[in-house]
């Protein structure tokens, strides 16, 4: 099984932990962490593996998919290192935790799941499409069976649908109208979706006015500790420099030059700790059926975003008792060889090695190298401490001097009295 992107830069990120200033080619990396993998795996007995013919793909259709953090992490980068126009040799990643927990307990979701990084574009990609496909649906239907006013028809709307073996989602007529009005009316209201800004792009161009400011742009990031995902301002294109001192809001204008405000309600689906999006793909029932019984030999189907969010992400199971993951299947030494790996990696991000800005956390400070300095509360003390004491000895010295210089000429002027 090969080494998903992700747990190629995670790879990356942890050994710029122990060291964030070495310079480290990726190819090498790469090829050097595998063969020490490949060395130190260990012979599992067949008798525990169920060897297949073909690639297994652990079924996860009984699980539910969650939000659970979003971190940034800076690491040193060659690139960044070799252009003069970046003021910084560290590189921002950006990181979301989520888990797969059993559908029918996904709200405690504290046994038998499984935890997974990922970086954050390939998340925002999967489950933006997800809520928008969600939210489409919702106002198709919203359209077709709530049109008519007439409270009483819309009843017997609903006791059709029922009557029809519940095939249909029903919709609350009160609330879709205007939600799917909201949004069909968006960017006439002077909003524009947060959803538009998933990748960097530019928002401030100082060629437009003429002045000698910056470029600006704007891009997903963490915030609030992680629990949140917002839309910031940044000083390069990479979105790798935040610039906390600027609102976004402040660059959105519309063609004809009025300020525009973002919207936030479909990007708010995609951290909310209380969503959990079934990964079970359930099948509208054919009316030409006689039974129910006639799909129960079929395969249980799992959505596009758990699968592919599965696929992608670094996996930490085992050590939760996930039962069905790649544990107990032949040719995946490598998933189990680096879990344990990403399982104290993910534990280091969630228990605050680094700040929401990606710099490493050291002793309650940050400790930040390359993009700007900061000392933290212990390293101030430490200066204060050597600059004082040596001002300190510097003045005892000179007492000492001239303590000593005086009482030499003293004894001088004993001795020639005695003399004459």
């Amino acid at each position: 099984m090969k080494l998903s992107s992700v747990a190629v830069a995670l790879l990356s990120a942890a050994s710029a932990t122990a060291n964030p200033f070495a310079a480290v080619s990726k190819n090498d990396a790469k090829s050097k962490y595998m063969a020490k993998l490949m060395r130190g795996a260990k012979e599992t007995a067949n008798s525990q593996l169920r060897r297949l013919d073909e690639e297994y793909i652990p079924d996860i259709s009984g699980y539910s998919l969650k939000f659970e953090q979003c971190q940034f992490v800076k690491t040193y980068s060659d690139e960044m290192a070799e252009q003069e126009d970046y003021q910084t040799v560290l590189a921002t990643q950006r990181f979301v935790i989520f888990r797969l927990c059993p559908t029918g307990s996904c709200g405690s979701c504290n046994y038998n799941f499984g935890e997974y990084l990922v970086d954050l574009e390939t998340y925002l990609e999967s489950t933006v499409q997800y809520y928008q496909e969600v939210q489409e649906n919702m106002c198709d239907t919203c359209d077709e069976y709530c049109q008519n006013d007439d409270a009483n028809q819309n009843q017997d709307q609903e006791e059709e649908e029922e009557d029809d073996g519940g095939r249909r989602k029903l919709v609350d007529c009160d609330s879709c109208v205007e939600e799917c009005q909201k949004i069909e009316n968006m960017e006439e209201a002077g909003y524009i979706d947060a959803t538009e800004f998933l990748e960097c792009q530019m928002i401030y161009d100082p060629e437009d006015d003429g002045n000698g400011d910056n470029a600006l742009y704007a891009g997903p990031m963490c915030a609030s500790y992680g629990t949140k995902i917002k839309i910031g301002v940044f000083k390069d294109e990479l979105c790798s420099i935040h610039d906390d001192s600027k609102d976004v809001e402040d660059y959105l204008v519309d063609g004809d030059g009025y300020q525009m405000k973002l919207s936030h309600a479909l990007m708010k689906n995609v951290y909310n700790a209380d969503n959990c999006i079934s990964c079970l793909v359930v099948e509208e029932e054919d009316e030409n059926q006689d039974d129910g019984n006639n799909n129960q030999d079929e395969e249980p189907e799992v959505n596009e975003v758990c699968q592919a969010l599965y696929e992608d992400a670094a996996k930490c199971e085992k050590t939760h008792g996930f039962d069905d993951g790649y544990s107990n299947y032949n040719g995946y030494e490598n998933q189990l060889a680096q879990e344990e790996l990403v399982c104290d990696y993910m534990k280091s991000l969630k228990t605050g090695t680094y700040d929401e800005d990606g710099e490493i956390m050291v002793n309650g400070g940050s400790s930040r190298v390359g993009g700007g300095s900061a000392t933290s509360g212990g390293q101030k003390f430490a200066l204060a401490f050597f600059i004082i004491g040596t001002v300190g000895l510097a003045g005892y010295a000179a007492f000492l001097h001239s303590k000593l210089t005086k009482g030499s000429k003293a004894e001088l002027s004993r001795q020639g009295g005695a003399m004459a």
